[in-house]
């Protein structure tokens, strides 16, 4: 059963990326109604200001018609894969070009915070933790980001965001720590509440 499920997906995705190579109207028009949720998604946890991300959806959309003759099908989720790298490439080039990400020196470091048990998320929105991870400062954010959600090692980050891998590694680390902080913070302010 779960075999026949797999291959009718497959041969669905197959079918659309197929008709999406025709541009086909009403292909387009399916495959932004499925996709479009994620793809913004995954912006807002890159770009903060809502403006940008209509500016980086769109034109990623574009990217994804233009070069949709391009993209090789690998099975189930491959489209979903490549699009989203996509998107993510478009938003590292927006950061870049605008030269709107400033990476914390040392002196500008998070302050110490100690060591302590992972803060419980269970019970948090996702939409409260989109919105923590969106506060964190620029660089921290964009680790954080490629690192969990990319699972890009620190030398590919490093290579992408033109910093040194230690860099990589010490703003993923306090990113971390500037998280757990809040949920924390949130749970606190949420138990009280109750």
């Amino acid at each position: 059963m779960l075999i026949q499920q797999r291959n009718q997906k497959d041969n669905k995705e197959r079918e659309l990326v197929d008709r999406l190579r025709l541009k086909e109207q009403a292909a387009w028009k399916e495959f932004y109604e499925f996709y479009s949720g994620h793809l913004t998604y995954v912006c807002m946890r890159y770009i903060k200001e809502q403006e940008d991300v209509r500016d980086i959806m769109q034109n990623s959309f574009i990217k994804i018609f233009h070069s949709i003759g391009s993209f090789e099908y690998k099975g189930v989720g491959s489209l979903k894969a490549w699009i989203t790298r996509l998107l993510i490439n478009e938003s590292l080039k927006f950061l870049r070009d605008s030269s709107k990400v400033e990476f914390p020196t040392l002196e500008e470091e998070f302050p110490n915070v100690q060591e302590e048990e992972e803060p419980v998320l269970d019970e948090i929105p996702e939409s409260v933790i989109l919105e923590l991870i969106r506060s964190l400062p620029d660089g921290y954010r964009l680790v954080f980001n490629l690192y969990v959600f990319e699972k890009k090692s620190h030398k590919e980050i490093a290579k992408l965001l033109a910093i040194a891998e230690s860099s990589s590694a010490s703003q993923f680390h306090r990113a971390k720590k500037m998280l757990m902080q809040q949920i924390k913070t949130y749970n606190k302010i949420r138990t009280s509440a109750l």
